[in-house]
């Protein structure tokens, strides 16, 4: 029995735990605010917010509920627009989008309040930056932004970067109606024991394999692993990160040692996806995806990293990721046997990290080449260097020839311009929606120059570049 709060019902269902969150919010509960647009993650009109239980407080994280399973709500809040009504007045999001006349036809206007409630209820801090990410996953077709930017600016201002928003302090000052206070006790009393899981297709997030598959899903077995423990959290010790595969993008970017090892990585993940792909995709997902154009996957291939995989026997084993892919969509993974942790060195202060992504748009989009790059340099000589490149190949693509090349080499103009002869030898892009075959290689050129220019800003510039081009 799937047993959640949704706004301030208690909801006991036998439905299938396949079942989108969207469809039975809409069809289950006619809770219709929640809209239907793409169905793959990308619009957010269909935008929640899920209240997880820590302890005594409760986190909120807003996600897209068109491609995220029903049985994920297991022992949670989720709330939709109708849940952060208040009686006979508008709430401060609301007011804000209407004030600023930021809504027009008002299909994707109830996730934007949903995600800018979110905003309030959240533990980043209450700036303007902050507002714009979180509602950096809804799209808007009347509008053009400026005014639904505007309203998110008269939310911030209303918060006045008040880190100390209480229940009491959103329900006085309008963001949420009372009953948000109740929740925190009302899910330490409803009995959540774990669900009983069938064999069939392990399902952490959802990402990608509800963009694909939402019907087949609903319809036939699947076996939900986003609540367990033994996948989740991040370690550093002894110079290594251990991120369990049910860690979230959101969990990196929310990692406070990891930002300050990696201070780029804020940037960098900015890159990646929306706010609530970022709150709902798994990182061992991203992996299994096997996309080669997959942004974490490449993320951790330049890190050299290694994954532990455990079986049905609880039995490990570790592999080097660059090792783990054989093919289109194949990989060293048996049926039984699931990705239970990823592994790698730290970036040292001889050792510098960078990821570079380039797609049709700038944002919220699939790339049409993607890469990274982990390089170890003392007194100019390259110690070690990590280069892995997405879109180029039939796998995510971990550059073998090109980063042993690197290993030895004095760190100057002639060894990069060389490493990018190797670089184009390995690569084998073809042309797609994505781009020819020439732009990809192209592409592949350009973003690694951009690691060098990025990293070493004194030492090279574009024009170094330009001149060998």
């Amino acid at each position: 029995m799937i047993t959640f709060i949704l706004n301030n019902k208690t909801i006991k269902t036998s439905e299938h735990s396949g079942t989108t969150l969207l469809d039975f919010v809409r069809y289950q509960q006619r809770l219709t605010g929640t809209k239907i647009g793409c169905r793959e993650g990308d619009c957010g009109a269909c935008t929640l917010l899920v209240g997880t239980l820590h302890g005594d407080t409760i986190e909120y994280q807003s996600i897209t509920s068109c491609i995220s399973p029903l049985g994920n709500a297991h022992g949670k809040h989720i709330v939709t627009v109708e849940g952060t009504n208040l009686k006979d007045k508008l709430t401060t999001a609301q007011e804000a989008m209407k004030a600023n006349y930021a809504t027009q036809c008002g299909f994707c206007t109830p996730g934007f309040v949903v995600a800018l409630t979110g905003f309030a209820l959240s533990n980043s801090d209450k700036n303007y930056t902050n507002a714009i990410d979180a509602i950096s996953g809804n799209i808007c077709r009347c509008t053009g932004y400026k005014a639904i930017e505007k309203a998110a600016h008269q939310v911030v201002k209303k918060l006045d970067n008040n880190t100390n928003t209480t229940f009491d302090w959103l329900i006085e000052n309008q963001f949420i109606p009372e009953y948000f206070k109740s929740i925190p006790q009302r899910l330490k009393d409803i009995e959540t024991k774990d669900l009983e899981q069938p064999k069939g297709k392990y399902v952490s997030g959802g990402t990608d394999l509800y963009v694909q598959q939402a019907d087949h899903l609903a319809d036939n077995a699947v076996h939900l692993i986003a609540e367990k423990e033994y996948l989740k959290g991040i370690t550093i010790e002894n110079g290594i990160c251990t991120i369990g595969t049910n860690a979230t993008v959101s969990d990196l970017w929310n990692h406070t040692e990891l930002n300050s090892i990696l201070p780029n990585l804020k940037k960098h993940l900015k890159l990646v996806s929306s706010e609530q792909i970022r709150n709902m995709a798994s990182l061992g997902g991203n992996l299994v995806n096997a996309s080669p154009i997959g942004d974490m996957t490449i993320f951790f291939l330049s890190l050299n990293s290694n994954i532990t995989i455990l079986n049905s026997a609880e039995k490990e084993r570790t592999i080097a990721l660059k090792n783990f892919y054989k093919g289109y969509k194949t990989y060293d993974l048996k049926d039984d046997e699931l990705l239970k942790s990823i592994q790698f060195k730290l970036p040292t202060e001889q050792s510098f990290f960078n990821f570079e992504k380039v797609c049709k748009r700038t944002h919220l989009d699939i790339a049409s080449v993607n890469s990274a790059f982990h390089i170890t340099v003392e007194n100019n000589v390259i110690l070690e260097a990590h280069v892995s490149i997405g879109g180029v190949a039939a796998i995510p693509k971990y550059l073998h020839e090109t980063s042993a090349f690197l290993v030895d080499k004095p760190l100057t103009l002639d060894t990069i311009i060389e490493a990018n002869q190797i670089l184009q030898n390995e690569i084998s892009p073809i042309s797609d929606v994505r781009g020819t075959t020439d732009y990809k290689r192209l592409l592949g050129r350009q973003l690694f120059f951009a690691h060098f220019t990025t990293l070493f800003p004194k030492q090279f510039t574009l024009n170094d570049f330009v001149q060998h081009a």
